[in-house]
């Protein structure tokens, strides 16, 4: 650079200063941001995954099946949304298929799956997560069933 095109505000080095300053708060941001997104769309899964198999389960004649059929449901939806649980569990209430036709009955649903979230994670940051959804789906009125 010619003299006369050179700063003399003393300002020189000023810019990497500040990156130096707000690159790690950049950053907390973004995994913050990511580790949102995560839990997120990992509750969307599970509450996709509850529904379905309330569904299903509500479906069926008799108590076995709707279990069976729940179950099925609620890993199928997972493995389709990506989602991989450290630990799954599945509870079918169908204690009122023993209820006789006519009467309003349902079946209910409730998924607890623990999500992972150490990819990305700061230290300090939790690195899984318990996420619960219960859903309750109504059997048919005047279909037969059996407890």
């Amino acid at each position: 650079m010619s003299r006369g095109m050179q700063r003399r505000d003393g300002q020189r080095g000023s810019v990497t200063v500040e990156l130096a300053i707000l690159a790690p708060s950049m950053l907390l941001l973004a995994s913050f941001a990511m580790l949102v997104g995560r839990v997120s769309l990992a509750n969307a899964a599970v509450d996709a995954a509850a529904y379905s198999a309330a569904r299903a389960a509500s479906l069926s004649r008799d108590a076995a099946t709707a279990q069976r059929r729940a179950e099925e449901s609620v890993v199928s939806t997972l493995d389709g949304q990506g989602l991989r649980c450290l630990t799954l569990l599945v509870a079918v209430d169908t204690s009122q298929f023993a209820r006789d036709a006519g009467e309003p009955a349902s079946v209910t649903v409730t998924v607890e799956c623990r999500v992972d979230l150490s990819a990305g994670a700061l230290p300090g940051t939790p690195t899984d997560r318990w996420i619960r959804v219960e859903y309750a789906s109504p059997l048919d009125l005047f279909r037969s069933r059996a407890g």
